[in-house]
């Protein structure tokens, strides 16, 4: 899974063992080498759909930006600047490595409470894997950040899979996998909060519309369909009333 420019196991062990901030911090000259960067090819997918079926943005805003691999795409999608946010100032310093562009911003603060300097600013936010890092009971305020950093009519974008069958190996592996973080957040300080499993399409649909948006979802085709016909990956667009700052998309 690991590259040999990748952190060793003694390094993620470590990690684990600070705070969320403090474990990225150390994590990110390596992070880029590791299978929890997201996959260009999910970027690539996220971004053929959202300009098949939204045309092009005004300013973009990257949600836990990390080490930037979401930027390029904001880049090529919106006209404006676009705006990266992570609470790691390790992780903000490998995406101001990666993306000199004179477009892009770069501002640490925590995604539960966005800068006030940030409202009504952008017309598509996308974020990609961190919604682990957030507890249920958290994702009110996260998403009425985002909602107000929207100018009317803003997207907020991102990919959500399906869920994962019980007879699945990999149901048991991220099973296994929160049940440990839970036990290591009861008896360790400060906590690192990660789970794979508190993020279903139900209850984050709720949320969403509890704090102003409207939701859709569009099949990431690329990555198919359950035996049930069902996509396996889901373009999530959760829209803020109103007129946007956008390229129409062409007629399909």
């Amino acid at each position: 899974m690991f590259t040999s420019q990748g952190p060793t196991v003694r390094e993620l062990a470590v990690q684990a063992l600070l705070s969320v901030e403090r474990g990225y911090d150390l994590l990110s000259p390596k992070f880029d080498q590791t299978p929890f960067r997201t996959p260009d090819r999910m970027l690539d997918a996220v971004e053929e759909a959202l300009a098949g079926h939204e045309g092009s943005f005004g300013a973009g805003l990257d949600v836990c930006c990390g080490t930037g691999a979401g930027l390029g795409m904001l880049l090529r999608l919106c006209r404006d600047r676009v705006t990266g946010v992570d609470l790691s100032a390790g992780m903000l310093a490998e995406a101001a490595r990666a993306h000199p562009d004179e477009r892009v911003d770069l501002v640490r603060a925590d995604a539960r409470a966005l800068p006030s300097g940030l409202a009504g600013s952008y017309d598509l936010a996308v974020s990609f894997g961190a919604f682990g890092h957030f507890l249920p009971a958290e994702r009110p305020a996260l998403f009425s950040g985002v909602h107000a950093a929207l100018r009317p009519g803003g997207v907020f974008a991102f990919p959500i899979g399906a869920p994962i069958p019980p007879a699945s190996p990999v149901w048991w592996a991220v099973a296994g996998f929160d049940a440990a973080m839970r036990v290591r957040n009861a008896v360790w300080r400060p906590p690192f909060v990660m789970y794979y499993r508190t993020f279903p399409l139900g209850g984050v649909r709720a949320d969403l519309l509890a704090a102003g948006f409207t939701v859709e979802t569009l099949a990431l085709e690329p990555f198919g369909r359950r035996p049930d016909g069902t996509p396996r990956w889901r373009l999530l667009l959760a829209r803020k009333a109103g007129r946007s700052d956008r390229t129409d998309a062409p007629a399909q």
